[in-house]
């Protein structure tokens, strides 16, 4: 991976006001990741292709990224992004809504990575499921959506996105399969990984 452009590629983003995975989530992904060595990953929001080009240090020798965006222009720069950090052999981007794309996946990850539209989190949640390894993680971010999900916030405009970000965080917590942390990280992060059963 070339870091000087990845670096430059954090920049371009944060100039363009392009929301981009926070530094302190990285930290955060770098305490759990190297334990697993996924070899597969799915990415649920490229956006410009940074947080996937910054996952590729966790992959499995041979691992892949598979990553979904929905915004054509945005993939065309993610495309070149994922190149000039030369690692278009580990990222496939698959153009167009998440919501008719990911009921066609049928490979196994051992690490899903939510990041897209916030009122369908609760569906991506039911796909991640389906297709999440054993011993695989789900990784949500910007669960707590500027504070307004653990608040009485009930404003028009998010009401809809706070609603199912509520449904998610309730459907992680409750799920017996599941084991999930929810940590005060970035915009809120929410790490749910399967529980083993022997």
């Amino acid at each position: 991976m070339n870091q000087i452009e990845l670096t430059k590629i954090k920049q371009e983003a944060i100039n363009d006001n392009i929301p981009i995975i926070m530094d302190d989530t990285l930290k955060t992904l770098d305490t759990i990741l190297p334990q697993i060595k996924p070899k597969r990953i799915l990415e649920i929001g490229t956006a410009v292709g940074y947080s996937a080009i910054c996952f590729c240090k966790y992959l499995d020798e041979d691992g892949v990224i598979d990553t979904i965006e929905r915004d054509e222009q945005r993939a065309t720069q993610a495309k070149d992004n994922i190149k000039r950090a030369q690692v278009q052999d580990k990222i496939n981007i698959h153009i167009g809504d998440a919501v008719e794309i990911l009921p066609k996946f049928n490979k196994e990850y051992d690490m899903v990575f939510i990041d897209a539209a916030k009122g369908k989190y609760p569906f991506f949640l039911e796909q991640a499921l389906r297709l999440l390894s054993k011993t695989g993680v789900i990784i949500a971010d910007n669960v707590l959506y500027k504070g307004y999900v653990m608040s009485d916030y009930n404003k028009h405009k998010q009401r809809t996105a706070v609603r199912n970000l509520r449904q998610y965080l309730a459907n992680v917590q409750d799920n017996p399969c599941l084991d999930t942390q929810i940590l005060d990280v970035g915009d809120g992060l929410a790490i749910s990984r399967r529980i083993v059963t022997k």
